[in-house]
């Protein structure tokens, strides 16, 4: 029982890093963006290239694929995704679901539609006894960046200037403005931000949940799932979903793996019936 937990807890935090960026394109930016899990897939393309390849640390792809990434999308943002903020999220959706497409048939061209593997640092290979359970030394490194993670971004986004600005921006972009607010440029680092934190969380992924050209339309439901379960006023509420959804698929499919897959859409009918806006939305957010 613990095992499932931990590792389910493993998986959820895994879930978080990469539904994140989505959480606050979608929460604070109200831009929906169903193109987040192709941001991820490239996280995780870059870091099988660097290591597999070139011999990179597994430690520094991770910063490569977030820097990048965030790079990547900054200048999605700036060319493609800034004329759509105003747009019906119908436009919105069609346009992301393009680039969706367009990911999947650039990986296969590029990359092969093989499954992509990397051999990850002997520090984090094994498992180690925890209260007398074995957990895997890679779920626990997971489980402790994920956990800095949060706290760094609920910081950053509740006691920072630029946190206050984006606030300000995504509220009332005309008064942000006359405040001497560059609200395009608050857009833009949102965005790239958002689009980091999934190449980061596809990076750390590309182990756990595996890649492969499919990545992007395989798992963008789960991260919806995130989103939509947790709501989107703050940044703790997709971290709880995120925990529930993980510690309830990994049970499902191992108590009963018949029907373990749909666990997860049964738990979030359910939350949706009673809390339509998220299970962790604030009445203020409505």
């Amino acid at each position: 029982m613990l095992t499932i937990l931990f590792d389910g807890i493993a998986y959820g935090m895994l879930l978080f890093i990469i539904a994140v960026g989505l959480a606050i394109t979608l929460g604070l930016m109200n831009f929906i963006n169903l193109a987040h899990g192709a941001f991820a897939m490239v996280g995780g393309y870059i870091t099988v290239v660097l290591m597999n390849r070139h011999g990179v640390s597994f430690y520094w792809c991770l910063l490569i694929a977030f820097l990048a990434v965030g790079v990547i999308g900054a200048v999605l943002e700036r060319t493609l995704y800034r004329r759509l903020y105003s747009a019906p999220h119908l436009d919105q959706v069609l346009f992301s679901v393009g680039l969706v497409f367009m990911s999947i048939a650039a990986a296969h061209y590029f990359m092969g539609g093989q499954q992509q593997l990397i051999q990850l640092p002997p520090e984090l290979r094994g498992r180690i006894e925890i209260f007398g359970v074995g957990v895997g030394r890679y779920r626990i490194f997971i489980t402790v960046f994920c956990a800095v993670l949060v706290v760094a971004l609920q910081l950053a986004l509740t006691r920072t200037r630029f946190g206050s600005q984006l606030r300000a921006a995504v509220d009332d972009g005309r008064v942000a403005r006359g405040l001497g607010i560059n609200v395009s440029v608050v857009f833009a680092l949102t965005f790239a931000l958002g689009s980091g934190l999934a190449g980061l969380g596809g990076a750390m992924g590309a182990e756990v949940l595996g890649l492969d050209p499919n990545f992007a339309l395989k798992y963008i439901v789960y991260f919806l799932i995130v989103v939509t379960v947790g709501g989107t006023s703050s940044i703790t509420g997709p971290f709880l979903a995120a925990l529930l959804l993980g510690i309830a698929d990994v049970a499902g499919k191992y108590y009963v793996p018949e029907i373990g897959a749909f666990i997860i859409y049964g738990v979030m009918v359910l939350v949706l019936v009673f809390r339509p806006h998220g299970l962790f939305a604030r009445e203020a957010s409505r």
